[in-house]
């Protein structure tokens, strides 16, 4: 049985076509997911625009935001009784792993150097069926839309740059840079969390900005220092950079209070050109965020159930796989936030 998919076929800038291809094949310890929807990420477009800095294998079948039905089970899954066909299900990411490693050991399989993700590592979910590790399945609430579940993932990544640090407190003020979806999402986790929150644009990001008010957030063009510097002249109790780039990260050291913290989850390749004495002379924490682990999905799926976190203002659309290219565009030019295929 052969399905349209959208597929990533080179590293040349606009290498993705759709292709019909064939449905996977069930490991014993895998499910197959009949896909409902699957969100379109920022990576999925650095690959289609031939800008990604990580190894793809090519061809590969794009998307790794996804909710669907389970249709097949594997036999070591269906003798373990977990899971039925039908069930409503979300995936995480993190496709292949040792499970073995040191990292994964730990419970942190995200971070495990052998991961091959969908999308890039094996092929993904912007096509009808998608073969999954029944260890990545977490059940959606009965509540949850697959259009918003299939968003899951982008919210984990906004959880783990924020909450699961465990750095904020009900009244800090806290920085964004950045209006892309994991920057607005990571501004709505902030709120959740208690926090005053800004997030910090350009001129050419007010409809995005427009979005991130929604969730209770001011919204700064152009210059935070003044807004950092409000309360006591100190600066912010947290930034966190969601735009990647070398400049955004100068501007995080300038605004950060004093043994304040950095949470840097958007992605550059740009050498950074500054001096750190900043990061030293202020006793900042400087973090990393990659990628996200189980505890991480309960809670966002906990949060989209009881609806604490309403992921209506970023869905700008849905587009059926032969449309890809409108979905894409869409989302590259700033005018949505978030873009969903639905390979029916």
């Amino acid at each position: 049985m052969k399905s349209a998919a959208v597929v990533n076929f080179s590293s040349e800038p606009h290498s993705v076509e759709v292709r019909e291809v064939e449905r996977p094949a069930c490991g014993d310890d895998d499910v197959i997911v009949q896909v409902e929807a699957a969100s379109v990420c920022g990576s999925d477009l650095h690959q289609w625009e031939g800008t990604n800095s990580w190894p793809v294998n090519y061809p590969v079948v794009l998307g790794h935001e996804f909710g669907g039905h389970v249709v097949e089970l594997g036999k070591n899954v269906a003798d373990a009784r977990k899971w039925l066909e039908g069930d409503r299900v979300v995936s995480e990411t993190a496709a292949v792993v040792d499970m073995s490693g040191a990292m994964s050991r730990q419970g942190l399989y995200n971070l495990d150097p052998s991961r091959k993700g969908f999308g890039y590592g094996v092929n993904g979910a912007m096509t009808r069926y998608v073969k999954v590790a029944a260890r990545l399945l977490h059940k959606i609430p009965d509540n949850v839309t697959f259009d918003h579940a299939s968003m899951t993932e982008p919210c984990s990544v906004a959880y783990s740059s924020t909450i699961a640090p465990g750095h904020i407190r009900p009244g800090d003020r806290i920085v964004i840079l950045g209006p892309g979806p994991i920057g607005i999402l990571s501004g709505a986790m902030a709120k959740l969390a208690g926090a005053d929150v800004a997030i910090v644009g350009l001129e050419r990001d007010k409809v995005r900005l427009e979005v991130a008010k929604k969730y209770g957030c001011e919204v700064i063009i152009g210059d935070v220092k003044d807004w950092a510097m409000a309360v006591d002249g100190l600066g912010a109790d947290g930034v966190v950079d969601a735009a990647g780039v070398s400049a955004t990260l100068k501007i995080a050291l300038d605004v950060i209070r004093p043994n304040g913290w950095i949470s840097k989850v958007g992605w550059g390749p740009q050498p950074v050109n500054f001096s750190l004495d900043q990061l030293v002379q202020k006793n900042v924490r400087l973090e990393g965020s990659f990628s996200h682990n189980w505890p991480m999905w309960e809670r966002v799926l906990g949060l989209l159930g009881s609806k604490k976190l309403d992921l209506t203002p970023v869905l700008g659309g849905t587009f059926p796989v032969e449309q890809w290219e409108t979905a894409f565009k869409k989302m590259h030019s700033g005018e949505f936030i978030k873009s969903v295929i639905k390979p029916a």
